[in-house]
């Protein structure tokens, strides 16, 4: 009977050094691949949920803001309702203010005022950059790292053949900017209709 090592043809079986070496190489090379790929993905996960939050505090404050009447004079005026234009102020015209024309920015309302809230979208011009905060003013929890600033400016509107004037035509900006360089911008228009719109 002849041993295997008296057969040159005969091979063994079995894996060499340089086989299982290769082998090692490249499993690794697949996973440090695939690792990699598991390492950007987590890292960039908590990304969609600051955006979200940004964009979820820029839609509350610019419907807030949207929602407001839009008159010629202070909502608090007598003639607020009856006002047709923002010419001066007339105690005795009701189709102009008695006492308080409605301009772009605060006259004297405080956002989260519980006597003196906002009343019309021109005061939100006075609102201060700060932490999102509900309407009555109480800063929201966990939100510390946001902050939010709001733009009012007349701007008129055009689709080519018809216009609204500047004067009958806001536009609100909100900007929340947030963790890691987020910054979510959403704008808004209001008009001037009926001539009036109270609550």
């Amino acid at each position: 009977m002849s041993s295997p090592t008296d057969h040159p043809r005969c091979r063994q079986r079995g894996v060499s050094l340089l086989e299982l070496i290769l082998f090692i190489v490249i499993v690794g090379a697949g996973v440090a691949g695939v690792l990699g790929v598991w390492r950007v993905t987590a890292q960039g996960s908590a990304d969609p949920l600051i955006q979200k939050q940004a964009l979820a505090i820029a839609e509350a404050y610019l419907e807030e803001a949207l929602a407001m009447p839009f008159t010629y004079c202070d909502p608090d005026d007598v003639h607020a309702a009856t006002a047709e234009s923002d010419g001066a102020v007339n105690p005795a015209d009701t189709t102009r203010c008695a006492t308080t024309l409605e301009v772009i920015g605060a006259e004297g309302e405080i956002r989260g005022s519980g006597t003196v809230p906002y009343d019309n979208v021109n005061d939100y011009a006075s609102l201060a950059a700060g932490v999102p905060a509900s309407i009555d003013g109480t800063a929201i929890g966990g939100l510390g790292a946001y902050q939010v600033s709001v733009a009012v400016v007349a701007q008129a509107l055009s689709n080519g053949t018809d216009t609204v004037a500047a004067a009958a035509s806001h536009r609100v900006t909100v900007t929340v900017t947030g963790p890691g360089n987020t910054t979510v911008t959403l704008d808004g228009y209001r008009t001037r209709y009926a001539p009036n719109v109270l609550p």
